[in-house]
């Protein structure tokens, strides 16, 4: 079971410390592999920080021996909660330049905050310096980053990879609201058109599909908050994502919904229909733009999903 970082003893935290710049120059290196045919600059510039990087390890490695003897336990990512999962790099290939400086940047941000937060926990005056060390060396290493950048990176690779400027913006509204939006848009067609073709009625369908969407857009919410804090991930405040995505999931459910205050049932129900194609065109686009996702593939997902939904619950209103 995974502990609360706030659990965590100053000795468990620097072993902690160890495991990820061990972790990271590893990391860097796969990086560096993947990308070295296509992109040689840029896997030089990752050959660069993964050495930076060993010599972060060798020195936490010192500095603990100094404080806490000879033996560091073995304490990984997944044994505290609040980091994000990352798709295992050997089974990202071909290694795209997005994909590999998205998953860089997450890294940098969490190992920043890591230490940000670790330093807050502290009370121990030499461990707080000890800490206060490893943030100063952690911002080194992004400055480092940077002049690598400069250094390596031509104009053409750099114009290829500014488009991962926008990672904070998906990964703290865009993904919450989107997954809202999806599930929103989607899990209330069955129960909104099964009650309006069961009853013929309008202001039946729209009472159903008004609870059905507000039911779904506070669950999905808590389920988003409560997911991770985002102190180690960067992905925001939890809370603010949680009122995004229950916000989103809502006014998916509510978009195809509101037609049913028209009280002509079949006029109402063409309404409907019209807002539900509009609704899937646009996660697909979202999906698509934001989502590294081919637009073909990803109005075929969405659509065909949509369809299944919306022909269940029709089929079960009108048996």
């Amino acid at each position: 079971m995974a502990k609360n970082f706030k659990d965590l003893t100053e000795r468990e935290i620097l072993a902690l410390a160890i495991t990820l710049e061990e972790e990271d120059s590893r990391i860097y290196g796969d990086f560096a592999e993947g990308l070295r045919e296509t992109y040689p600059a840029t896997a030089k510039m990752f050959d660069e920080m993964q050495e930076e990087e060993n010599g972060h390890r060798r020195s936490l490695i010192e500095t603990f021996r100094e404080r806490f003897g000879e033996h560091i336990p073995l304490i990984r990512k997944q044994d505290v909660k609040g980091f994000i999962h990352h798709t295992p790099v050997w089974l990202v290939r071909p290694l795209g330049i997005d994909t590999v400086r998205k998953q860089a940047e997450i890294m940098e941000l969490e190992s920043r905050r890591f230490y940000e937060r670790a330093i807050e926990k502290s009370t121990d005056a030499s461990v707080r310096k000890l800490l206060g060390d490893l943030a100063e060396v952690e911002a080194k290493h992004s400055a480092k980053a940077e002049s690598l950048q400069e250094k390596y990176l031509t104009p053409d690779v750099r114009k290829e990879e500014d488009a991962a400027n926008r990672r904070l913006f998906v990964l703290q509204i865009i993904q919450p609201g989107l997954a809202g939006l999806m599930d929103g848009s989607v899990s209330t067609l069955a129960p909104v058109f099964a009650a309006a073709f069961a009853t013929r009625s309008s202001p039946d369908a729209f009472l159903v599909g008004l609870a059905a969407s507000l039911g779904a857009g506070i669950s999905m919410g808590f389920a988003e908050a409560l997911s991770d804090d985002g102190s180690l991930t960067g992905r925001g405040h939890p809370w603010i994502r949680g009122a995004v995505c229950g916000l989103m999931t809502a006014m998916g459910g509510i978009g195809h919904t509101l037609p049913f205050l028209i009280h002509n049932f079949h006029l109402a129900m063409t309404a409907a229909v019209i807002v539900v194609v509009a609704e899937l065109a646009v996660i697909s686009y979202v999906r698509h733009r934001y989502m590294d996702t081919p637009f073909l593939s990803a109005t075929l997902q969405v659509m065909v999903g949509g369809a299944l939904v919306f022909i269940t619950g029709i089929l079960i209103g009108s048996s």
